[in-house]
C-alpha cells in the first residue's frame, strides 16, 4: 500500500506539470489582457501603459512568462502577482483556501452521513410510502440548482425576521478573535451554505447508494449468508452495505473539486469567502496569475481526492490489492 501511494504521488508531479501548461495556454487564449483597461482610459498615456506592461512582465514572450511562473512556484513557493489586488497570489489564496476546504469537507461528510442511510432505507423499502416520498424529494433536489436553493433559503430567513443571511459570520465577528460567541455565530450561519451546496449531493449519493444496494442484496453471497442463518443485521452491514458503498468511495474523489469549482454561483449568492468567487473575479478581470493558480489548485485537489478515494477503497474492500 505504501509503495502504491508513493508511486501515485510521484506520478502526480508530471501530471501537474502538464496541467500547468494547459492552464497557462487556456488563460493566454482568453481575448484581451489586464492592460486593456489602461488603453481605454484617455487619462493614461501610452508611455505609462508601456511602463506598467514592463513592470508586470507582460512584455515578455509567453514561454518566458510560463517558465518564470513555474520557477517561482518550485523554488520559492511564489505563485505570481495579482494585478488587481497588488499582492502576491499566495497570500490571497491562503486566506480563502482554508474556508474552501473546510466547507467542502464538511459538506461531503454531512452528505454521506445523510445519503447512505437514506439510500439503504429506500432500497430495502423500495415499494413503501416513505421510500416513494424520499425518491420524489431526491428527484426535485437533483433538478434544483444550488444557487436557487440558496436564494430560497435567504428569502425564507428574511421572511421570518432574520437579517444576517450572507457570509459565515455576522459583521461584528468577521475580524474578531475566536471565542465561544464567534463559534456559535458560525454555526448559526453555516446551515444555509450546507443545505444549498450539499442538497444536490445528498440526492445523488442517495440514488447511487439505492442502486448499489438493490444490486448487492440479490447477489449469491448475500443469499448464502442468509441461508447459513446469519443475523439479518450482520448480513446487511457486514456483507451488503460494505460492498454497495464501494462505488460511492470512487465518486468521493471527484466530489471534492466539484464542491469548490461547481458551486461558484451559490458562493457568490451567499457571499462565502471561498476561492470559487475569487476565480470568477480573476477571470473577469484577466488577473492571469490568480486564475492559473486557482485552476492548478483545483486540479491538485482532484488528484489528491482520487488518491484518497483509491486508498479508502483498498481499505474498505480486502479484495483490492495494489502490490
Amino acid at each position: 500500500m505504501l509503495t502504491y501511494a508513493l508511486r501515485r504521488i510521484l506520478g502526480m508531479l508530471p501530471t501537474l506539470l502538464l496541467i500547468s501548461v494547459v492552464c497557462f495556454v487556456v488563460i493566454r487564449l482568453q481575448p484581451g489582457s489586464f492592460i486593456d483597461q489602461y488603453l481605454e482610459d484617455p487619462r493614461v498615456t501610452r508611455e505609462t501603459v508601456e511602463s506598467i506592461t514592463r513592470q508586470l512582465g507582460l512584455d515578455q514572450p509567453a514561454y518566458v512568462q510560463y517558465l518564470t511562473w513555474i520557477k517561482g512556484i518550485v523554488t520559492e513557493g511564489d505563485f505570481g502577482f495579482s494585478f488587481v489586488n497588488g499582492r502576491p497570489v499566495s497570500s490571497l489564496i491562503w486566506e480563502r483556501l482554508g474556508w474552501t476546504v473546510f466547507l467542502a469537507l464538511l459538506t461531503l461528510l454531512v452528505s454521506w452521513a445523510i445519503a447512505i442511510p437514506l439510500g439503504i432505507y429506500t432500497a430495502l423499502n423500495r415499494y413503501g410510502p416513505g421510500a416513494t416520498v424520499l425518491n420524489f424529494f431526491g428527484y426535485v433536489s437533483l433538478a434544483t440548482p444550488d444557487f436557487l436553493v440558496a436564494l430560497l433559503l435567504i428569502a425564507l430567513v428574511l421572511n421570518f425576521g432574520g437579517t444576517n443571511v450572507g457570509g459565515l459570520f455576522s459583521p461584528q465577528f468577521i475580524d474578531a478573535p475566536w471565542s465561544l460567541a464567534k463559534f456559535l455565530d458560525l454555526l448559526n450561519h453555516l446551515w444555509i451554505p450546507m443545505i444549498a451546496i450539499g442538497l444536490e449531493g445528498v440526492a445523488g449519493l442517495m440514488r447511487q447508494m439505492r442502486a448499489s444496494m438493490l444490486d448487492v442484496i440479490n447477489q449469491d453471497y448475500v443469499r448464502t449468508a442468509r441461508a447459513k442463518g446469519l443475523a439479518g443485521g450482520r448480513v446487511l452491514w457486514r456483507h451488503a452495505v460494505r460492498n454497495a458503498v464501494n462505488p460511492l468511495i470512487s465518486l468521493a474523489g471527484l466530489s471534492l473539486p466539484s464542491l469548490i469549482s461547481g458551486t461558484i454561483i451559490a458562493s457568490i449568492v451567499l457571499n462565502l469567502p471561498t476561492i470559487g468567487p475569487f476565480l470568477y473575479d480573476s477571470l473577469l478581470n484577466k488577473d492571469q496569475y490568480v486564475a492559473m493558480t486557482l485552476l492548478l489548485f483545483s486540479a491538485l485537489l482532484l488528484l489528491v481526492g482520487n488518491l484518497l478515494a483509491d486508498l479508502a477503497l483498498a481499505w474498505a474492500d480486502p479484495r483490492i490489492r495494489f502490490e
